[in-house]
């Protein structure tokens, strides 16, 4: 195969441009960037190598076959008309991955189960054999695009997503990809740096994934060199020979390249990164190369010896923290370090808030739009000297008197705005117009705002226990919205809260809320600490308003779990994601006479157990299990176990290390209530709930089920002005 094929590789959203340059410094021809990718032209030598030497792609595609498809019909009529023997025989395994955009063939699965039924049709009809279809490492991956009807079959060369060097031994909560650990190097021009002898220092190296890709860069080492497992080995067309070439080839630069690797340095204030950034370094082959210490942050220094280099840090901005005065300090800190001890360095901050990075006191000279998965984030660059320093009247420089400057931070009722004089208004009377419903019906945890004016896009929940908390999350503001002018209003807020609810500032919690994927809603945000116990009806729970980006309580979940409770009495009840156990906790104490409690995370079923033993609940009775929940319900099917009463809450997205799939609601909902089904006694009922404002329900598809959208039902007068806060169903069998 010497001819040169059309290929496509596939990376995160901003990182086109940069892939494509990548591409053609290691000779692909005809390169194209696009959305989501870069094509380019090659021979098998060409495709292998990008397998081999990319950094930034996610998948390496050869596209076999494309076509117009609206029905499965064609979708299968398309898919057959491929000669699949040309690229494997029925010894080898194979798997499907289907993505679609607007088309009317829009269930993946199924579309993947569509393709897979031609595949495997064609070599019955040739061999009377079939291939068995694999989904963790097959022999195969063939991937499925379909966009405006329009399909694309292509091989997947990489076979699993390039970032996985397999040099991550150990991982910490929500660490960067590797490729886009490489694409900041790559904007930040560490290449650059480092062939000119530079340094490079992260104070805030985690898992150690920046010194990692920035050794391998600095060291010409093929970021593929370690996989074991690529998609194109046992391809019919595969050459073993130039595979092996590329790789001693690899060998050899490796080693010519370590010889003049510069110092490569990183520290963590927890001694446990620190352990798991060398376990990592050591699985990349590179101990000895990289030097990794236990230091705070305001600890860091370079060596005296070292020439100036890059200094980069991807500190956390309001996903994994969310005191927002705490955030800006550690910013600062960040800028002070720079100027006093890191003169004349190249600087790159990676952030998803950038309020924050205005506090280092630096004037950026370039930045770059990139995402850390579905977070829109930037890339800073600075240059550390005197002249690119400016003076205290940037909002930063205030926050360095901390608590002591909390009148210049906080305006008091006297130096309001207009703004803020409305925000207090708007307060005071949705405070009035709740007060006797809440009265009534005993609430004392509730939505107090929810962005009632545009200009104050904030959410602000009370929870009243031994004392009344503030909860805060401020909405990311549009693109449309200047940052200084959202910071101002911030501070509106952070003023006008504690005056008008008449509560201490130390007890109101600020959050910045941003659209989330996978396990980051339920993953650690601080260390402050602090449950505190509230009240709901009869029963009581601990929430916890700074150490997680959820508290620990669903709000919008009120009437949810006062219906159940009012119909869970001598059920059997099953809570699937269950979270925090909240409304297993009512099931229990309205008279369950049992239930089955299942999360994935052992955080927040701990935090269950804490709630259940709070309010004195049996647990030899309602169980508690940890477990991914779709393999979990595959157990329970096949022990024919049955409730009468079920509960599903999934997330949007999970990726969790935890489980061995992605799982996607809008891809895997149909799968999950089928099985969940299965489950029901003959009179039994399943309530599913979702917080996706985009899902898309179709009953038409559960031919067993009746099913009944009782969203309406199920939003309370405190959550009247969102609606769309949550979905919800009730599905029950057809008897």
């Amino acid at each position: 195969m010497s001819q040169h094929t059309r290929y496509f590789a596939s990376t995160a959203k901003g990182m086109e441009l940069i892939l494509a340059d990548e591409l053609t410094s290691i000779g692909a021809a005809k390169v194209k960037d696009a959305l989501g990718g870069v094509y380019f032209e090659g021979d098998m030598e060409m495709a292998l190598r990008a397998c081999l030497w990319s950094r930034l792609a996610n998948r390496i595609l050869m596209p076999l076959a494309s076509y117009a498809a609206q029905t499965p019909e064609e979708l299968y009529d398309g898919a057959i008309k491929v000669d699949w023997s040309k690229h494997f025989d029925v010894s080898k395994t194979f798997a499907i991955d289907a993505s679609i955009r607007r088309s009317k063939i829009n269930h993946s699965r199924y579309a993947e189960q569509v393709i897979k039924d031609a595949i495997v049709d064609q070599f019955k009809d040739h061999t009377d054999e079939r291939p068995n279809v694999q989904r963790d490492q097959p022999d195969i991956r063939i991937n499925a695009y379909i966009n405006q009807d329009r399909v694309t079959l292509s091989l997947d060369l990489s076979g699993d997503s390039l970032h996985r060097r397999h040099y991550r031994a150990e991982s910490v909560e929500a660490p960067l990809k590797e490729n886009l650990a490489a694409a900041i190097l790559t904007r930040a021009g560490w290449a650059k740096i480092a062939a000119d002898g530079g340094a490079l220092y992260d104070p805030m190296c985690g898992s150690g994934t920046f010194l990692t890709e920035a050794a391998m860069m600095a060291a010409d080492i093929a970021p593929g060199l370690l996989r074991d497992y690529y998609g194109f080995l046992a391809w019919a067309q595969f050459s073993p020979s130039i595979w092996q070439r590329l790789i001693n080839e690899a060998q050899y630069r490796r080693e010519q390249g370590l010889q003049k690797l510069p110092p490569i340095m990183g520290s963590d204030i927890s001694i446990k990164h620190v352990g798991i950034a060398k376990a990592n370094i050591k699985a990349a082959q590179l101990t000895g190369h990289i030097k990794v210490i236990s230091a705070p942050l305001t600890k860091v220094e370079p060596d005296t010896n070292w020439k100036p280099g890059l200094f980069v840090v991807n500190p956390p901005y309001g996903e994994r923290l969310g005191d927002i005065k705490q955030l800006a300090t550690l910013y600062q800190d960040i800028g002070t370090i720079l100027k006093t001890r890191f003169d004349g360095w190249h600087a790159t901050v990676f952030t998803g808030n950038t309020d924050l990075a205005f506090n280092i006191p630096l004037k950026s000279h370039k930045s770059y739009q990139l995402y850390n998965g579905a977070i829109e984030c930037k890339v800073f660059n600075f240059l550390v000297q005197a002249d690119r320093y400016y003076g205290g009247e940037h909002l930063g420089q205030q926050q360095q008197l901390g608590d002591s400057a909390k009148k210049a931070l906080l305006p008091t009722p006297g130096e309001w705005s207009d703004g803020a004089t409305m925000l207090a208004n708007r307060l005071r009377k949705n405070l009035k117009k709740l007060k006797s419903w809440l009265n009534k019906n005993d609430i004392h945890c509730y939505r107090l705002y929810d962005a009632d004016l545009p200009e104050y896009a904030v959410a602000i929940d009370i929870y009243q226990g031994e004392k009344t908390w503030v909860h805060v999350q401020e909405y990311e503001a549009p693109k449309t919205v200047d940052e200084k002018k959202s910071i101002e209003r911030l501070r509106d807020a952070l003023a006008v809260i504690p005056d008008v609810l008449d509560v201490p500032p130390q007890q109101v919690s600020l959050k910045v809320r941003r659209r989330q994927k996978g396990s980051t809603q339920y993953e650690k945000q601080d260390t402050a600490g602090g449950f505190h116990r509230v009240q709901e009806g009869n029963a009581a729970f601990l929430v916890n308003l700074k150490d997680y980006l959820d508290t620990g309580l669903f709000l919008d979940h009120r009437p949810i779990r006062q219906w159940i409770a009012e119909q869970a009495k001598g059920k059997q009840f099953l809570n699937l994601f269950a979270y925090t156990g909240a409304v297993t906790v009512h099931a229990a104490l309205a008279g369950a006479s049992g239930s089955t409690t299942v999360d994935m995370s052992k955080t927040y079923l701990d935090w269950a157990k804490n709630n259940f033993e709070l309010n004195n609940i049996d647990l030899d009775k309602h169980q508690l299990v940890r477990a991914n929940c779709m393999e979990w319900l595959d157990t329970a099917i096949k022990e024919q176990q049955k409730y009468e009463l079920i509960f599903i809450d999934p997330p949007t997205f999970s990726n969790s290390k935890r489980m061995d799939n992605v799982f996607d609601i809008q891809r895997d909902y149909v799968e999950l209530l089928n099985k969940a089904a299965q489950l029901l006694t003959k009179k039994g009922t399943l309530i599913f709930s979702t917080n996706f404002r985009k899902f898309k329900f179709d009953d038409s598809v559960f031919t067993k089920l009746y099913v009944k959208n009782i969203s309406a039902q199920t939003i309370a007068k405190d959550f009247e002005r969102n609606p769309k806060i949550h979905y919800c169903w009730n599905l029950t069998l057809n008897n």
